[in-house]
């Protein structure tokens, strides 16, 4: 555990309980950036732990890196005790968050409805696939709402869709549940009353296509996919350089432009009149694109990425997610936390995770709890809810709560 923030420093969020039932990404990434900012958030798993502790493949990241600063209480909520103790535990949070389908929180009482009855100041997070409508009902994962919702063709090539290559929705959906969430709780600082926040995935797959959609609403043009778009600049692409390297390079511009040729020492594209302007080079892709990329492919991609540096134009390495692990930016500034692993094969080693890409007066966001293992915290929150020693041994005996 290694954690970034100065430990004399309040965190914004401490002093606020989050009880959250979640799993896979989507409601855990809410959870954990309110964990991050300081509140204590608790993760209800079943006695079985979690699915995505053991996910093989693109999900073995999911749990270690989505429920860090977290404490882990294990129960059966098909046990009556064991439904006791998860309503006890919620009635007693500022904030629940879930992400189960529609109707599985009201069949166990743990709805909005029924808990704001025993908490009136409570604010209840869902996080589901659509908000109510035609759709609601619908299982959404993050591939789907990306296919429905044209980011997998914007990210595709023509006839080809593709999902981008991150849970970007999940992510993103998380994170407006957690600004939502914040949001409620300065309302209820007026009102004293909680309420029912709703953050959902196709919605936010929308939004993240709606300057796409409003393209199409000021031009009347439908915004092409992205490997086959009209850009805006000229330069702004990936080149095939010298040794098999690949760098992207922009000059977004007119003075870009000029300080790219002079860089490059390419004064008669520079004199060319018809690349004279950021519209002209555009129109003039064509002809410009194919001339560059012969001219740049006598460079490496590490001395063109030292050009680019020197005189401040836009560029990027080609890297691929490991390679992150020993960017210089990222460990000069404490982007990379220290954490213990608590499952798998690699259970109790350690790892490093991206941090929230934030500062709070010049502090990062660091990891105050490792990622839990399952029922770490169970006897400790039982306690604190007021069951004695004898009542924790019952409910253990009687597999309530692990």
């Amino acid at each position: 555990m290694n954690s970034n923030a100065s430990s004399s420093s309040r965190l914004p969020l401490e002093g606020l309980r989050v009880v959250e039932f979640t799993h896979m990404v989507m409601g855990p990434t809410c959870g954990m950036v309110l964990a991050d900012l300081g509140a204590e958030v608790i993760k209800v798993e079943p006695v079985d732990g979690d699915r995505t502790r053991h996910l093989l493949g693109a999900g073995a990241g999911f749990f270690p890196m989505f429920n860090r600063n977290k404490k882990s209480i294990a129960i059966d909520l098909r046990s009556p005790a064991g439904l006791e103790v998860a309503i006890r535990l919620a009635s007693s949070a500022d904030v629940v968050a879930q992400n189960f389908k529609p109707g599985v929180m009201a069949k166990y009482g743990l709805d909005y409805a029924a808990l704001s009855r025993l908490n009136e100041r409570l604010v209840y997070v869902n996080h589901t696939g659509f908000l109510p409508g035609p759709y609601e009902h619908r299982t959404a994962l993050d591939e789907v709402v990306q296919m429905m919702g044209g980011l997998a063709y914007m990210t595709g090539r023509p006839g080809d869709p593709l999902r981008a290559g991150s849970s970007v929705n999940d992510i993103m959906g998380g994170m407006f549940g957690a600004i939502g969430a914040m949001a409620a709780l300065m309302q209820r600082q007026q009102t004293g009353r909680g309420q029912e926040v709703d953050s959902a995935l196709f919605e936010n797959n929308v939004f993240l296509v709606g300057q796409h959609m409003m393209q199409y609403a000021v031009t009347g043009q439908p915004a092409a996919p992205m490997p086959d778009r009209i850009s805006s600049w000229a330069v702004y692409d990936v080149f095939s350089v010298k040794d098999g390297g690949q760098i992207f390079l922009a000059a977004v511009s007119d003075a870009q432009w000029q300080a790219f040729c002079d860089a490059m020492g390419y004064a008669d594209l520079k004199a060319d009149p018809r690349y004279a302007t950021n519209n002209d080079r555009v129109r003039a892709r064509p002809t410009l694109l194919p001339e560059l990329r012969q001219r740049l492919a006598a460079h490496t991609a590490d001395a063109l990425a030292a050009v680019f540096e020197r005189h401040g134009l836009p560029f990027a390495p080609i890297l691929r997610p490991e390679q992150l692990f020993d960017d210089p930016h990222l460990n000069a500034t404490g982007g990379l936390a220290e954490i213990t692993l608590p499952d798998g094969e690699r259970a109790g080693g350690t790892a490093r995770t991206t941090l929230m890409p934030l500062r709070l007066d010049g502090q990062r966001m660091g990891v105050r709890l490792d990622p839990p293992r399952l029922g770490q915290h169970t006897q400790d929150l039982l306690a604190g809810l007021g069951y004695t020693a004898d009542q924790v041994a019952a409910l253990r005996a009687s597999a309530a709560v692990a």
